[in-house]
């Protein structure tokens, strides 16, 4: 049964202007793991990761019916698996976390569905 769905867009343009102003946004928005991953990107693929990441977390809040202000965004990870595909690996939600991100030339997409099972 699905008990959320979310969905959130974030302008790259936007999170370009944040990523430049400084570490302490990624530093609050990305899990270790991410933030690992996030060091080997090029300067771009650093742009789009980040803004699908915060999309995931916002999308999830939005699915879950609480807002950011009630979560802690370290709270929720989402990795890539061997084939691109991302996968929520941790998040404050008992059951199924589904996930699917895209970006265009200007924006990322997220979308999570959360599924009680």
């Amino acid at each position: 049964m699905i008990q959320g769905i979310g969905v959130d867009i974030v302008d790259l343009a936007r999170m370009q202007k944040i990523i430049e102003k400084g570490e302490r946004f990624i530093a609050r928005i990305l899990t270790p793991k991410e933030k690992a991953y996030f060091d080997n990107l090029n300067a771009r693929r650093k742009i789009e990761y980040v803004a699908g990441r915060f999309a995931v977390k916002e999308a999830f809040a939005k699915a879950l019916g609480t807002g950011l202000r009630n979560l802690d965004l370290q709270d929720i990870e989402t990795l890539t698996n061997d084939s691109g595909a991302p996968y929520v690996t941790k998040a404050p939600f008992v059951g199924k976390v589904w996930v699917s991100i895209s970006h265009t030339k200007k924006t990322a997409i997220a979308q999570i569905i959360l599924e009680i099972i």
